[in-house]
């Protein structure tokens, strides 16, 4: 056996080679060989990538029972049943089920059953539409692509340049996903949604966490109201959460001692561990892209087809993390998707549909994109925020919902519930642009305002939509009945 799951041997040739196994790797090929072609995949890590291990389903497995506790302690009848904290090592043993303990080998008899070849090793492009696999056994592997190379490397967390973060040992977000032990006291730096995600869970699994936040608000990118509500509740669960702060230094004499942290105050925090979240970088730093005469270490830049800009033929492709588009999964999975039937087409010379929400488009990522902040409360959000949509020249009417006030499924769903909801109409077309949700629950509300805004649904159409009563849903008619009346924000 060389590198991969079979018996290989050097310059084998396939329609598409594709470099990274994780979701994103995994649904283009899928897509690849479902059309007929051969499909080479390359992974020097685990098959299943990031979300699979360290990001996205560890990290739900983990803020799920603690969301879950708290959610039970919202309801009379059901909160005198919670006599204790969530048990963490239950949370944990939980987890790493849904992990498969850090196992790939289950995701890489998918790779072959679907048809393709997987290649371990470090995958780098070699010239025009070759890759070069250094393996694990210290070969090198040429293969060669007939159609396209798709490079789906994804990203790695930024560590800030500051002094004394290297003898720190910080925590990235793998650290905060794979570790089963719970640190007396937490500090997290960084707002975002991995910054506030994490202050959830480790918060619930009994750590003391210190949330500092260089922005004024959390989750600056959302509606204002979505951070002003998550940082209320995560207050009021015991965090400390400090805004428009900068950590200018840190010290830790050895990896068993506390990290003290400098701030742009002068004020110092202490604390057992620190997990850095302040955004991240493509790893395209040695996958070759020099060899076609683009910059290592860059996001790669591409049209909505996906195809990489300032390369010859055509036949570079980058999805997922590494186009900077959306830093999202499901985000990624839906390029992959849209570049699979490209692929496939150009392969049958079939001409491609590159219009505004044609087959050969990945138009979502800029007028329809869902995400879910699993905090609590959750905060779901799909298209433009209000403010955004001003930018891009909008004529826009916002409509504001105090779902605990107006929904009666809300009140229902909790004691004390809180929630809001915010709908941005295009008042030119009065098309819906965007939809956020904040309060229990939401997450489950989303696809059906992705639907809307990816579907252009006319307010006129959606007042057929009826909402069964009594559900959270509900929210949604007392939107419109908001707009009708005029209610704008």
């Amino acid at each position: 056996m060389g590198n991969s799951e079979f018996e290989a041997s050097s310059d084998r040739t396939y329609d598409v080679i594709v470099i990274g196994g994780g979701p994103v790797g995994q649904s283009v090929a899928a897509r690849a060989t479902a059309a007929g072609l051969t499909v080479a995949m390359v992974e020097k890590e685990l098959v299943g990538g990031e979300c699979s291990y360290w990001a996205c389903i560890p990290s739900k497995a983990m803020l799920r029972p603690v969301i879950a506790v708290d959610e039970a302690r919202r309801l009379d009848g059901a909160r005198q049943a919670v006599t204790g904290p969530v048990e963490a090592a239950g949370v944990f043993r939980r987890r790493d089920l849904f992990v498969t303990g850090w196992d790939d080998s289950g995701q890489a008899q998918w790779v072959k059953d679907i048809g393709a070849d997987l290649f371990r090793g470090h995958g780098r492009v070699d010239g025009p539409r070759r890759v070069a696999v250094a393996t694990p056994e210290d070969q090198i592997v040429g293969l060669k692509a007939r159609h396209a190379v798709v490079v789906c490397t994804g990203s790695r967390a930024a560590i800030p340049d500051m002094p004394g973060i290297a003898e720190a040992w910080v925590w990235t977000n793998r650290n905060g996903t794979d570790t089963s032990a719970v640190p007396g006291r937490l500090a997290i730096i960084g707002g975002g949604a991995v910054g506030v995600e994490m202050a959830t869970a480790w918060q619930g699994l009994g750590s003391a966490v210190t949330l500092l936040a260089r922005e004024s608000r959390l989750l600056p990118r959302l509606e204002s109201f979505a951070g002003e509500m998550v940082g209320s509740a995560l207050q009021k669960a015991g965090v400390d959460v400090r805004h428009g702060t900068t950590v200018t230094s840190m010290r830790r004499p050895s990896p068993t001692d506390p990290v003290t942290l400098v701030l742009d105050d002068g004020a110092e925090v202490e604390a057992d561990e620190v997990l850095v979240a302040v955004g991240r970088v493509p790893l395209t730093g040695d996958i070759g892209l020099e060899t076609v005469g683009l910059r290592p270490g860059s996001w790669l830049d591409v049209d909505d087809t996906c195809r990489v800009h300032g390369v010859e033929g055509g036949w570079l492709y980058a999805i997922g993390d590494v186009n900077h588009r959306a830093l999202l999964t499901h985000q990624g999975k839906y390029q992959a998707r849209i570049v699979g039937n490209a692929i496939a087409s150009v392969a049958a010379g079939r001409a491609l549909d590159t219009s505004t929400w044609g087959r050969h488009a990945a138009t979502a990522d800029v007028h329809a994109l869902p995400q879910v902040i699993f905090t609590d409360p959750e905060v779901a959000a799909v298209g433009l925020a209000a403010d955004q949509a001003r930018r891009d020249g909008y004529d826009v009417r916002v409509v504001d919902v105090d779902m605990a006030a107006a929904v009666a499924g809300a009140r229902l769903f909790a004691d004390d519930y809180q929630g809001r909801a915010r709908m941005v109409v295009d008042s030119a077309t009065e098309h819906l642009l965007g939809v956020t949700f904040v309060g229990l629950g939401v997450a489950e509300l989303l696809h059906s305002a992705t639907v809307a805004v990816a579907g252009q649904v006319p307010i006129s159409r959606l007042w057929h939509a009826v909402p069964s009563f009594p559900t959270v849903s509900e929210v949604w008619l007392r939107l419109l009945e908001a707009y009708r009346d005029g209610n704008d924000t």
